[in-house]
């Protein structure tokens, strides 16, 4: 047997290896053959290789992040459109197929201008439109234009004056009763409707320019000035008689100097005939939040409006169970009377 048949094996294998050599050769020698043809980049080109994937991005990313994409709203001239619709367009109730451009239209709610919607940003596209309070201050979107302030500021509001609600009268109903003189002087005693009653000690009369009673209720409020006999005639049986009228100053601070003519004698049966009245009225601000908060103000007195201002501009000049009437010094110095109905906040200025 030959040498090759014997070694057939060995030699089979030297050759697959000698090939398999030459075929890593020419695929290394013609790399850049494919590199040329294709466009081919090898990866992993070598230990020095440090390329990141997506690295080319990160420059346009961070030149991204310095652009200015703030969203503006914008305009056609000097006038706000809506981002998405343009112009707002509206239908008038009268003519619903025409739509109508509140800049260039008819007013939608007369007396208000379709401007003014459009300056401060409101909508005028409600059927109450102006009875509504977008600032939630207590005045609606009319009063607001009227007094010309901010609709949409809550500390923008007009007078508040405007806003006073007579509540109700918590009157105090008094009787102040002269017994009988002598000598020009005389005895008092008192009564109200919340039951409160008061009298001069016995034996003790009044002389005049005394102020009485010393304790209780009432103490120290009325001055006897003096008395008086008068002819007058009577009305239920037409003869003329003598009475003797007693007058009486008051001393309480709203009521100073008011004087009281009073016969004497008023008898039990008679004293409803000299009833007077300590007015006090309840009110309440509708406005700026303080609805329903109740505070009182005794007739003849100033108080301020909210309650807790600093200076009292108003005079509750006048009260009665239906109505009070208020004066007050405007903006132009001119001295202004209002009148508010029970229950409601009407008001007239005489």
């Amino acid at each position: 047997m030959s040498w090759f048949s014997k070694n057939y094996e060995k030699v089979a294998l030297a050759g697959a290896i000698v090939m398999a050599l030459g075929l890593a050769v020419l695929g290394w020698t013609k790399s850049d053959g494919v590199n040329e043809d294709f466009a081919y980049v090898p990866k992993g080109a070598g230990n020095n290789d440090t390329a990141v994937s997506g690295a080319d991005l990160i420059p346009k990313a961070l030149q991204s992040m310095k652009l200015d994409r703030t969203l503006n709203r914008a305009k056609v001239g000097d006038r706000p459109v809506d981002l998405f619709t343009g112009i707002p367009l509206f239908v008038p109730s009268s003519n619903p197929d025409k739509s109508l451009d509140p800049l260039t239209g008819a007013d939608i709610h007369p007396p208000i201008p379709n401007t003014w919607w459009l300056e401060n940003r409101l909508d005028p596209g409600f059927a109450d439109s102006p009875k509504r309070d977008p600032d939630e201050d207590g005045f609606t979107n009319m009063e607001e234009f009227l007094a010309k302030t901010d609709p949409t500021n809550s500390k923008s509001f007009p007078a508040l004056i405007a806003k006073l609600m007579y509540v109700r009268d918590e009157s105090l109903a008094w009787v102040l009763r002269p017994g009988y003189g002598d000598g020009g002087k005389f005895p008092f005693s008192y009564e109200d409707n919340k039951r409160q009653q008061n009298k001069n000690p016995p034996g003790e009369m009044i002389a005049p320019n005394d102020v009485f009673f010393t304790n209780g209720p009432m103490a120290k409020r009325f001055k006897l000035l003096g008395s008086e006999v008068r002819k007058e005639m009577s009305p239920k049986t037409h003869v003329e008689m003598e009475r003797t009228i007693v007058r009486i100053e008051d001393q309480r601070p709203n009521k100073k100097g008011v004087v009281y003519e009073l016969p004497s004698p008023i008898l039990e049966i008679r004293k409803n005939d000299f009833l007077n009245y300590d007015r006090t009225a309840v009110f309440s601000l509708e406005a700026i939040g303080l609805n329903g908060n109740e505070f009182k103000v005794e007739e003849n007195t100033k108080f301020a409006v909210p309650p807790n201002a600093p200076t009292k501009d108003f005079l509750l000049k006048k009260v009665d169970p239906e109505s009070v009437t208020v004066e007050y010094t405007d903006a132009q110095g001119d001295l202004k009377s209002l009148k508010i109905n029970k229950g409601s906040l009407s008001r007239k200025n005489d």
